[in-house]
Parts: structure tokens; sequence; C-alpha cells
């Protein structure tokens, strides 16, 4: 017998383990670069890199929905030389880097529709942001982030949410490689992971939907629950009773945009933490670091996964909240579920006073260098999670031996 559970505002760390230590099922979700919110994330990021490349301070605000052989562009853009920007051909690379490539399938990067509707920020909004003293500079919008990191996986992340991301991620690359010829680009997948006394025992259910060329079904199931087992082989927790449901529906072979719209930020769980914890509801694609829906909550899981490595609890979630135009936030909250070895009050005192984590967003932003990408890039951030990636900063442990030396 297995329980679900929901949490009260009123219960105690304690009460809150001994649900967590319950015996139970949890499942999260990944989707593919080619599901059509995905290649909507993508595009938006892909027009925010190239503003970046061009000035650093430029606040973008970028949407994107994508349709069959259809992209539209709208939002709020101020930047210094946008006007040499073909956002057109901005679309048209990304669509190819993700592997439509087909015109008869409805959506290629051969030929669609683009329409165009991006203007300048309003001031309204840019003048709470930009201060005469840069290190004021306020938040670029009101309301919650939420950063948590576990450390029931080296990624500091849920087991359900790496396994359904790797599934991807390996399909993906199969693709490309050409090794699975019929696979198209839009996907998802889903694990569905036991836990007893609060550590993943088993993996229940694999359940994996990828768009593939018109080939029996046989030959799918086959070949992708063979990818499916290797991939989650490492965990050590594939069993006899293990259930793989692959194309559960027989046939997936209209997909992408041709097959169901796609818009910008519509995947923020699968973004972040898999459903386990808190979420805002603000996503990140598409938006410059000024807004702090997006680099706020790069700097909370920056925090909570140094927190949670630096062993001051085995769960940290972090809430910090802000008024727009205002560079303090009102509030940080911290939460570690009854497993912190120090007071979670001391937590938030230490992070509120910014001596090792500065949640003001101009120092934020300069911490983690969000407005000069190196070896990362915000386009492809967004794809298979924005967190547990090895190559972007918020992703960093560098501030362990000082959590310890101030809290231990």
């Amino acid at each position: 017998m297995y329980c679900c559970f929901v949490f009260r505002e009123d219960e105690s760390g304690k009460e809150l383990m001994s649900k967590l230590n319950a015996r139970h099922i949890y499942t999260s979700e990944s989707v593919s670069e080619g599901h059509p919110d995905k290649v909507a994330d993508a595009i938006s990021d892909a027009v925010l890199d190239a503003c970046l490349a061009l000035d650093d301070r430029a606040r973008v605000a970028c949407e994107t929905a994508c349709g069959t052989n259809l992209v539209v562009n709208l939002g709020e853009i101020t930047c210094r030389g946008f006007e040499t920007l073909n956002t057109k051909a901005i679309a048209a690379d990304v669509i190819k880097r993700i592997g439509y490539d087909d015109p008869t399938e409805g959506f290629s990067y051969h030929d669609f529709a683009y329409v165009n509707n991006l203007h300048a920020q309003s001031p309204d909004i840019n003048r709470g942001v930009d201060r005469a003293d840069p290190e004021d500079q306020g938040a670029g919008d009101q309301g919650m982030m939420f950063g948590y990191a576990t450390n029931e996986t080296p990624e500091f992340l849920p087991l359900p949410l790496v396994a359904s991301h790797r599934i991807l991620s390996d399909l993906a690359a199969l693709r490309h490689q050409g090794a699975i010829g019929y696979l198209r680009p839009d996907a998802k997948a889903q694990v569905s992971v036991l836990y007893d006394g609060g550590k993943p025992v088993a993996i229940t259910d694999v359940v994996c939907s990828h768009q593939t060329r018109d080939v029996p079904e046989t030959q799918i199931h086959t070949d992708l629950e063979a990818v499916i087992r290797t991939t989650l082989a490492p965990t050590g927790l594939l069993t006899n009773e293990t259930r793989f449901h692959i194309n559960p529906t027989g046939r997936f072979v209209i997909g992408g945009p041709a097959g169901d719209s796609g818009v910008t930020g519509r995947k923020i769980i699968v973004d972040t933490y898999g459903g386990v914890g808190a979420h805002g509801g603000g996503a990140f694609s598409g938006k410059d670091p000024s807004k702090v829906d997006r680099s706020a909550a790069y700097y909370a899981r920056y925090a909570a996964k140094n927190i949670v490595a630096a062993g001051l609890a085995e769960k940290c979630e972090i809430q910090v909240a802000y008024a727009i135009g205002v560079a303090r936030p009102m509030s940080i909250n911290i939460a570690t579920y009854g497993t912190g070895k120090v007071a979670e009050e001391k937590i938030a005192d230490l992070l509120l006073s910014g001596e090792i984590f500065d949640f003001r967003p101009a120092a934020l932003i300069r911490d983690l260098d969000l407005t000069h990408p190196k070896g990362w890039s915000y386009s492809g951030s967004c794809i298979y999670g924005h967190f547990g990636r090895a190559d972007v900063p918020w992703e960093r442990i560098d501030r362990v031996d000082a959590l310890k030396a101030a809290l231990l």
C-alpha cells in the first residue's frame, strides 16, 4: 500500500519528514528539445543570446508561439543594434539544430511563415530597474522565486526528474547520430520512483512517447526499451516488475508544432524540479537577467545547492520575494523538511545579510556573470532542465567552505 500526501503550512519539520519517509511513489516528466513548447523556449532564448551579444544591458522579454509552418515572436526588447538582427533567421537556426528538416511533416526550418511583433520595452517598467547607482538596480518584476536542492542524486536533484531528462537526452543523441534513423524530434518521458524511508528503492514505471516515422510498433518498443534500460541501469533501481509504456497510443507520427502548438514558458515544472518543492509561477525563457523570476530562481538554486553540499541539510528549499523596482528582497524563507543540521532561521538570516549570497539583482547578475555567457548559452540551457547541468554558473559548488565557517 502506497500513500499520497499534501503539506500544510502549519506542519512541523518532524511531521513533514514523517510524510516524506512514508512509502510512496513519486513521478516526474521531461520533454525533448523538439516538443513544441521547448521549440518556443529555445527560439525565445536564442533571441536573448543574440541581444546580449550586442548589448550586455539589453532588456528582453521575448515570447514565441509556434504551430503548423508558423513562428510568431512578440514581446518587448530594448537593445542597441537590435535592428541588425534577423529574428526569422535566428528561429530557423534553432529549428534546424533541433532537427525539423522535413517540409512534408508540416514544420521545417526550410520554409515557415514568420510574424515579428517585437517592440521596445515600456519605459514605465525600465524606470524601476535602471538606476544611477548600478548596485541599486531594482528587480525587474515583483513575485516569489524558489530554489531547491537534495542530496538524492549527484546532480542535487530528485531522481525521477534526472532519470526522465537522461532518457530523452540519450535518445536525442542517438537521433542526431542517425543510430535510430526513424526517430523524430518530439518526445516526452516520465519516470515513477518508489521511495521508502525517504530513499529511492525502485523504478516502478517508465513512460516514453516519441515521435517516429511510420515504422512497426514492435520495432519502436524493442529499440526504445533497450535504450531506456541502458540509460537507467546505473541507478540499480530497475526490477523485474518495472513497467515500460512506450508510445502507449500505438502511433506517434504527427508531432512537433504541426501536431500541437507551442508557447514559451509552458513547461516550468520540467524546467525546474519535476514538481518537488514549490514554484513561484514565473517562466524563465526569453527573459534577460534583470527579470528576477529567472535570475533570482537561478541564484536561489545556487544557494540551495551549496547549502546541501555543505552538509547543512539533506534537502533545502529557498523562497525569495521581490517588489518591482526594489533592490533588496522583501523576504527569504528556508525549508529543510526536518533534515537541517542548522536552524532554518540562521540560514535565512545569513542569506538576508548578503554576506555569502547577495540576492540584490545587480549582485546576483555579477556573481553568476549572467549577461556574458561563456561556454554556455541561454538557448542551450533551456533543454532537459535548467538545473543539474555541468556547464552553467548557477550549478557551481564554490561557497561550501564559507557556509561551513559561518554556520557550523
